[in-house]
């Protein structure tokens, strides 16, 4: 540590300049779409909208207006609030929680204890804050967030949605794990969900001695404090997200129609109000005396009337999502939370196609396989498969026989077309019908599709399935693939490529998925693990991966990772594609799709060429080259190379000399590595990396501007 220190010294006495001549990723002008809002929290008349992928905006005036309030606020994607007095919390996807004292004008972390940065719900109750984790059980907190401790540790196999509280006794949902109990303040929790028969548990309500548990199956009541449940006496089974009570009437928010419905009569009947209301989907209600708030799909909207008629009032609240992206021929297409778009000027502006489109969350668009002479293009929906035969101008619903409709991916094998929700169901006739073919698969959702020769490949939250017969069979094949939530799949040749969600990154199989093998060289945070891997796209001999940490490139069939993410501010993507549009800029371009800011473009030629330069280095010398971006906020990107097997440590100090983060700590083979350093816990300042390799020492400098 001394020579650190000492090194220190001499570094004090300049800063180093970002980079220039880098070519970088360049932010195209939307699409501009509705946000994402997946949380509400009312303190007096303030409205507070936790907006995923944009942070936390403020109204004052009803929604009329809003402002953005995240100072000091490091992760913009915002999943739960809650307020208790002046205190304002906000629960965050990978930064924890954070606390306003000032109504979202100021925040500061408060994760004392909090070992689990993803946090899916957050409640007061009775003054003890609680944070719902994914897949690490609840968390509990007695001084506003000072300081947490586990409870509900024996509940880890799903991740919590939703708090409430009757008197003493609490409950918690799951997802696919029930509903939870605790009569203690959350000391210990036990299952009481008999009777319900849907285990994904997405609202809670307590209205008088009556408990209602929202469910992906339908409305769940009891009135024994949760000791044996029923469904609804009506006929609302639909997928319920939300729950609220606005003077007497129960107000239910459903996922896939986006339809609000209401009941008079504590459940027993209830009243679809959806006019004005843009059927997308819906995610939280918020009620402030006689005003009733809905997020969906596509934004926020407004009723005065119990719902008799709303108005969406998203002014200055802009954040688009987008979830697919393809080309076809000069044309660019965008499917988003806000609907499909299309760009014929490589991003520059962005016009809407939605005409006939009943559901605006778009989570897979796909052009049948001989598109140059077809103008059919499919939208997968959270609410059914939708088709245009004119290139998007107009829409129609085409899903009968798909009876989950909840459909996440789309894929063409030659005339076959197949989508993907819980199973995977086959189109012979461009969607007219559809035929379940999902014999065989776990009671999984299918994420991807994919094919190769004459194999089907379904990338599912239980691993991956083939099928050589167009869906009428399934075989099991993820011998050696340790991570089995497989969100992406490419094929390159022979070549299988799968993306992994939890931290095991990209799997490579040669043999048609009969076994795999990890390749993450270069693909790490700094945790040590795989980021989570979006989607994967092949372009040539180049494999190019959405990451939660921007975008990395390999042009060795996965061998070695490197991070092409300069410019990318936006740093999780969720979708690539790659091509040549109209008004392309430098010949071809890859364009990514971003959680919360829309869609960016950069010149394929300048990675690829930039990257081999890189690797030809490789056996030369040991290097550790200056971050990238420099000064960097929040994060940035270490490349060293190693000419030779050896041990490498690579960590980072603050000007004291004491270590911060160790980023790597393992022998590494011959080659060149980027490492991902996220600093978003860190404050403004100086900084040192250091790489130590067998008998090489190298420092730099680094400066976090915040």
């Amino acid at each position: 540590m001394h020579n650190v220190r000492s090194t220190l010294v001499l570094f004090l006495l300049s800063l180093m300049h970002p980079g220039i001549g880098h070519a970088q990723w360049v932010k195209t002008d939307g699409p501009y779409g509705g946000p994402i809002v997946g949380s509400f929290a009312v303190s007096g008349t303030s409205l507070f909208a936790g907006v995923d992928g944009a942070g936390v905006f403020a109204s004052t005036d009803s929604g009329t207006s809003w402002k953005a309030v995240n100072s000091g606020l490091t992760s913009t994607r915002v999943f739960s609030l809650a307020v208790n007095g002046t205190n304002l919390f906000a629960g965050t996807m990978g930064d924890g929680v954070f606390l306003s004292t000032d109504k979202g004008t100021s925040w500061t972390p408060v994760n004392m204890g909090l070992f689990i940065p993803r946090i899916y719900s957050l409640a007061i109750i009775d003054k003890v804050l609680f944070a719902g984790t994914d897949y690490a059980g609840i968390f509990r907190s007695t001084d506003n967030g000072a300081s947490w401790t586990l409870t509900a540790s024996g509940y880890m196999n799903s991740y919590i949605t939703s708090f409430a509280a009757n008197g003493d006794t609490l409950f918690a949902g799951r997802e696919g794990g029930g509903l939870l109990r605790s009569t203690d303040y959350g000391e210990s929790w036990a299952r009481s969900d008999s009777g319900i028969t849907n285990n994904f548990i997405n609202s809670i309500l307590i209205k008088g001695r009556t408990i209602f548990v929202g469910t992906l199956g339908g409305l769940f009541v009891s009135t024994d404090n949760g000791t044996s449940w029923s469904q609804s006496d009506s006929a609302l089974t639909d997928p319920i997200t939300s729950l609220a009570v606005i003077d007497t009437t129960i107000v239910v928010g459903t996922q896939y129609r986006g339809s609000v419905f209401l009941s008079a009569n504590n459940g027993k009947s209830w009243k679809a109000v959806d006019a004005g209301l843009v059927n997308s989907g819906t995610y939280s209600l918020a009620v402030i005396g006689t005003n009733l708030f809905v997020a969906t799909g596509v934004g926020v909207f407004h009723s005065t009337n119990n719902g008799t008629s709303w108005e969406e009032v998203n002014l200055r609240l802009t954040n688009t999502m987008v979830y697919s992206i393809v080309i076809k021929g000069s044309s660019l297409y965008a499917g988003t939370n806000a609907g499909v778009f299309i760009s014929n000027n490589s991003g520059s502006t962005w016009t809407a196609l939605n005409t006939g489109l009943k559901s605006y969350y778009i989570n897979s668009l796909a052009f049948s396989s001989n598109s140059a002479t077809d103008s059919n293009l499919f939208a997968g929906t959270i609410n059914g498969v939708y088709r245009s035969n004119n290139n998007g101008t107009s829409w129609s619903e085409v899903d009968s026989g798909i009876t989950n409709k909840a459909v996440g991916c789309l894929a063409f094998n030659g005339t076959n077309l197949f989508a993907g929700a819980y199973g995977v169901y086959l189109s012979t006739n461009k969607g007219t019908s559809w035929a379940d073919v999902g014999s065989g698969l776990p009671n999984a959702e299918v994420t991807c599709l994919a094919v190769s020769g004459t194999y089907l490949f379904a990338g599912t939250s239980n691993g991956v399935y083939r099928s050589n017969n167009n869906g009428t069979s399934w075989t099991q094949v993820d011998s050696g693939l340790t991570d089995t939530g497989v969100q992406s799949l490419a094929v390159s040749g022979t070549n299988i490529f799968a993306g992994t969600i939890y931290g095991g990154g990209i799997f490579l199989s040669t043999d048609s998925g009969m076994s795999w093998k990890a390749l993450n060289a270069g693909l790490s945070n700094t945790s040590m693990s795989a980021p989570s891997i979006h989607f994967l796209v092949v372009t040539g001999e180049n494999l190019f991966a959405a990451t939660t940490y921007g975008v990395y490139l390999s042009t060795n069939n996965g061998t070695n990772w490197t991070s092409v993410s300069s410019g990318l501010t936006s740093t999780e993507a969720s979708s690539l594609v790659a091509g040549s549009t109209s008004g392309g800029i430098g010949g071809a371009n890859l364009f990514a799709g971003t959680y919360g800011s829309g869609v960016w473009r950069r010149t394929l030629s300048e990675m690829i060429t930039a990257v081999k330069e890189t690797e030809s280095e490789i056996p030369a010398r040991f290097s550790l080259s200056q971050n990238y971006p420099n000064p960097f906020n929040p994060a940035t990107t270490i490349t060293y190379m190693v000419p030779k097997s050896v041990h490498v440590k690579l960590i980072v100090y603050d000007l004291l000399g004491r270590e911060i983060s160790r980023l790597i700590n393992e022998e590494k083979q011959e080659g060149s590595y980027s490492v991902f350093f996220d600093a978003s816990q860190l404050p403004s300042g100086l900084y040192l990396c250091r790489l130590t390799a067998g008998e090489y020492t190298m420092v730099k400098k680094m400066l976090l501007l915040k």
